[in-house]
Protein backbone atom coordinates (compact mmCIF):
# COMPACT_ATOMS: atom_id res chain seq x y z
CA UNK A 1 0.00 0.00 0.00
CA UNK A 2 1.41 3.39 -0.95
CA UNK A 3 2.18 5.69 1.98
CA UNK A 4 -0.02 8.76 2.39
CA UNK A 5 2.65 10.55 4.45
CA UNK A 6 3.83 13.65 2.53
CA UNK A 7 7.45 13.23 3.62
CA UNK A 8 7.50 9.60 2.50
CA UNK A 9 6.00 10.71 -0.83
CA UNK A 10 8.72 13.33 -1.25
CA UNK A 11 11.42 10.71 -0.78
CA UNK A 12 9.92 8.87 -3.73
CA UNK A 13 10.71 11.89 -5.91
CA UNK A 14 14.13 12.82 -4.56
CA UNK A 15 16.09 12.23 -1.34
CA UNK A 16 16.73 15.96 -1.24
CA UNK A 17 13.12 17.14 -1.45
CA UNK A 18 12.39 16.72 2.29
CA UNK A 19 15.70 18.39 3.21
CA UNK A 20 14.84 21.30 0.94
CA UNK A 21 11.47 21.64 2.62
CA UNK A 22 13.14 21.57 6.04
CA UNK A 23 15.74 24.17 5.02
CA UNK A 24 13.05 26.53 3.79
CA UNK A 25 11.48 26.52 7.24
CA UNK A 26 14.90 26.93 8.89
CA UNK A 27 15.60 29.96 6.70
CA UNK A 28 12.22 31.46 7.56
CA UNK A 29 13.10 31.00 11.23
CA UNK A 30 16.48 32.72 10.91
CA UNK A 31 14.97 35.58 8.90
CA UNK A 32 13.12 36.61 12.08
CA UNK A 33 16.33 37.12 14.09
CA UNK A 34 17.17 40.65 12.81
CA UNK A 35 13.73 41.86 13.88
CA UNK A 36 14.32 40.28 17.27
CA UNK A 37 17.54 42.20 17.82
CA UNK A 38 16.08 45.42 16.45
CA UNK A 39 13.36 45.12 19.09
CA UNK A 40 16.07 44.65 21.74
CA UNK A 41 17.89 47.78 20.54
CA UNK A 42 14.66 49.79 20.41
CA UNK A 43 13.50 48.50 23.79
CA UNK A 44 10.22 47.38 22.21
CA UNK A 45 9.10 44.58 24.52
CA UNK A 46 5.87 43.87 22.64
CA UNK A 47 7.70 43.39 19.33
CA UNK A 48 10.38 41.39 21.10
CA UNK A 49 7.82 38.96 22.50
CA UNK A 50 6.12 38.75 19.10
CA UNK A 51 9.38 37.94 17.29
CA UNK A 52 10.33 35.39 19.91
CA UNK A 53 6.97 33.65 19.53
CA UNK A 54 7.33 33.53 15.73
CA UNK A 55 10.84 32.07 16.02
CA UNK A 56 9.62 29.39 18.42
CA UNK A 57 6.78 28.47 16.06
CA UNK A 58 9.18 28.10 13.12
CA UNK A 59 11.67 26.11 15.19
CA UNK A 60 8.92 23.70 16.24
CA UNK A 61 7.84 23.40 12.60
CA UNK A 62 11.43 22.53 11.69
CA UNK A 63 11.55 19.95 14.49
CA UNK A 64 8.36 18.29 13.26
CA UNK A 65 9.80 18.05 9.75
CA UNK A 66 13.13 16.74 11.08
CA UNK A 67 11.42 14.01 13.09
CA UNK A 68 9.20 13.08 10.17
CA UNK A 69 12.21 12.87 7.85
CA UNK A 70 14.10 10.65 10.30
CA UNK A 71 11.05 8.38 10.69
CA UNK A 72 10.59 7.94 6.95
CA UNK A 73 14.13 8.07 5.60
CA UNK A 74 14.66 4.77 3.78
CA UNK A 75 17.33 2.49 5.20
CA UNK A 76 18.79 2.16 1.75
CA UNK A 77 18.53 4.55 -1.17
CA UNK A 78 19.15 3.30 -4.67
CA UNK A 79 20.77 6.62 -5.49
CA UNK A 80 24.19 8.22 -5.35
CA UNK A 81 23.49 9.52 -1.85
CA UNK A 82 24.44 7.92 1.44
CA UNK A 83 21.86 7.86 4.22
CA UNK A 84 24.35 9.26 6.72
CA UNK A 85 25.09 12.18 4.40
CA UNK A 86 21.42 13.09 4.39
CA UNK A 87 21.20 12.79 8.17
CA UNK A 88 24.32 14.92 8.54
CA UNK A 89 22.84 17.65 6.36
CA UNK A 90 19.58 17.49 8.30
CA UNK A 91 21.40 17.82 11.63
CA UNK A 92 23.33 20.90 10.50
CA UNK A 93 20.19 22.54 9.13
CA UNK A 94 18.27 21.84 12.31
CA UNK A 95 21.08 23.26 14.46
CA UNK A 96 20.55 26.62 12.75
CA UNK A 97 16.91 26.79 13.86
CA UNK A 98 17.82 25.51 17.32
CA UNK A 99 20.35 28.33 17.69
CA UNK A 100 17.83 30.94 16.60
CA UNK A 101 15.48 29.62 19.28
CA UNK A 102 18.24 29.74 21.92
CA UNK A 103 18.95 33.38 21.01
CA UNK A 104 15.27 34.33 21.20
CA UNK A 105 14.81 32.54 24.50
CA UNK A 106 17.74 34.34 26.11
CA UNK A 107 16.90 37.88 25.01
CA UNK A 108 13.31 37.48 26.23
CA UNK A 109 14.10 35.61 29.46
CA UNK A 110 16.64 38.22 30.53
CA UNK A 111 16.12 41.85 29.64
CA UNK A 112 19.18 42.78 27.55
CA UNK A 113 20.12 46.45 27.62
CA UNK A 114 22.32 47.20 24.62
CA UNK A 115 25.70 48.69 25.64
CA UNK A 116 26.67 51.96 23.98
CA UNK A 117 28.28 51.43 20.60
CA UNK A 118 27.13 47.81 20.32
CA UNK A 119 23.88 48.24 18.41
CA UNK A 120 25.16 49.06 14.92
CA UNK A 121 27.94 46.44 14.72
CA UNK A 122 25.59 43.90 16.27
CA UNK A 123 23.01 44.41 13.53
CA UNK A 124 25.71 44.15 10.86
CA UNK A 125 26.83 40.81 12.33
CA UNK A 126 23.27 39.52 12.56
CA UNK A 127 22.58 40.55 8.95
CA UNK A 128 25.72 38.84 7.65
CA UNK A 129 24.91 35.65 9.56
CA UNK A 130 21.42 35.63 8.05
CA UNK A 131 23.00 36.13 4.60
CA UNK A 132 25.20 33.11 5.28
CA UNK A 133 22.20 30.96 6.18
CA UNK A 134 20.44 32.11 3.01
CA UNK A 135 23.48 31.09 0.99
CA UNK A 136 23.29 27.62 2.51
CA UNK A 137 19.61 27.54 1.56
CA UNK A 138 20.45 28.44 -2.04
CA UNK A 139 22.91 25.55 -2.19
CA UNK A 140 20.33 23.09 -0.86
CA UNK A 141 17.87 24.23 -3.53
CA UNK A 142 20.43 23.31 -6.21
CA UNK A 143 20.59 19.67 -5.17
CA UNK A 144 17.89 18.28 -7.44
CA UNK A 145 19.71 19.44 -10.58
CA UNK A 146 22.94 18.14 -9.11
CA UNK A 147 21.46 14.72 -8.39
CA UNK A 148 20.09 14.40 -11.92
CA UNK A 149 23.66 14.58 -13.21
CA UNK A 150 25.03 12.09 -10.72
CA UNK A 151 26.78 14.73 -8.56
CA UNK A 152 29.17 15.51 -11.41
CA UNK A 153 29.69 18.07 -14.11
CA UNK A 154 28.91 21.76 -14.33
CA UNK A 155 26.23 21.66 -11.63
CA UNK A 156 28.68 20.07 -9.20
CA UNK A 157 31.18 22.83 -9.97
CA UNK A 158 28.48 25.44 -9.37
CA UNK A 159 27.60 23.98 -5.97
CA UNK A 160 31.29 23.73 -5.07
CA UNK A 161 31.75 27.41 -5.94
CA UNK A 162 28.69 28.36 -3.91
CA UNK A 163 30.07 26.41 -0.95
CA UNK A 164 33.41 28.21 -1.26
CA UNK A 165 31.57 31.54 -1.22
CA UNK A 166 29.64 30.35 1.82
CA UNK A 167 32.96 29.71 3.56
CA UNK A 168 34.09 33.24 2.77
CA UNK A 169 30.88 34.64 4.17
CA UNK A 170 31.30 32.67 7.37
CA UNK A 171 34.86 34.02 7.69
CA UNK A 172 33.39 37.52 7.47
CA UNK A 173 31.15 36.74 10.43
CA UNK A 174 34.13 35.47 12.45
CA UNK A 175 35.92 38.79 11.97
CA UNK A 176 32.77 40.79 12.71
CA UNK A 177 32.12 38.78 15.88
CA UNK A 178 35.67 39.37 17.11
CA UNK A 179 35.35 43.10 16.45
CA UNK A 180 32.02 43.18 18.26
CA UNK A 181 33.52 41.32 21.21
CA UNK A 182 36.26 43.95 21.43
CA UNK A 183 33.60 46.66 21.59
CA UNK A 184 31.88 44.75 24.38
CA UNK A 185 35.06 44.24 26.40
CA UNK A 186 36.06 47.88 25.92
CA UNK A 187 32.84 48.85 27.70
CA UNK A 188 32.94 46.17 30.39
CA UNK A 189 33.97 48.60 33.16
CA UNK A 190 30.63 50.37 32.70
CA UNK A 191 28.59 47.16 32.67
CA UNK A 192 27.56 44.60 35.24
CA UNK A 193 29.79 41.51 34.94
CA UNK A 194 26.76 39.28 34.36
CA UNK A 195 25.67 41.52 31.46
CA UNK A 196 29.07 41.10 29.84
CA UNK A 197 28.75 37.33 30.18
CA UNK A 198 25.30 37.22 28.61
CA UNK A 199 26.23 39.54 25.75
CA UNK A 200 29.35 37.50 25.05
CA UNK A 201 27.16 34.38 24.92
CA UNK A 202 24.74 36.07 22.53
CA UNK A 203 27.54 37.12 20.19
CA UNK A 204 28.80 33.53 20.15
CA UNK A 205 25.33 32.18 19.38
CA UNK A 206 24.77 34.66 16.57
CA UNK A 207 28.09 33.55 15.08
CA UNK A 208 26.97 29.93 15.43
CA UNK A 209 24.18 30.59 12.92
CA UNK A 210 26.85 31.14 10.27
CA UNK A 211 29.02 28.29 11.58
CA UNK A 212 26.23 25.74 11.13
CA UNK A 213 25.36 27.19 7.73
CA UNK A 214 28.98 26.72 6.64
CA UNK A 215 28.86 23.11 7.85
CA UNK A 216 25.94 22.53 5.49
CA UNK A 217 28.16 23.65 2.62
CA UNK A 218 31.13 21.62 3.83
CA UNK A 219 29.03 18.48 4.10
CA UNK A 220 27.92 18.91 0.50
CA UNK A 221 31.47 19.58 -0.71
CA UNK A 222 32.61 16.33 0.88
CA UNK A 223 29.64 14.49 -0.60
CA UNK A 224 30.56 15.70 -4.09
CA UNK A 225 34.26 15.04 -3.59
CA UNK A 226 33.59 11.38 -2.82
CA UNK A 227 31.79 10.81 -6.13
Amino acid sequence: MRSTNPIAALFGKSPFKPLQQHMRVVTECVALVPGLFQAVIDGDQDLLSEQKAKIFVKEREADVLRNDICDHLPRSLLLAVDRQDLLGLLAMQDAIADTAQDIAGLVVSRRMDVPAGLGEPLMRLVSRCVDTCEQAHKIIEELDDLLERGLHGRDAQKVQAMAVELGRMESDTDIMAMDLTRVLFAAEDTLKPISVVFWYQLIQWVGNLADYAEKVGETLRLLIARR
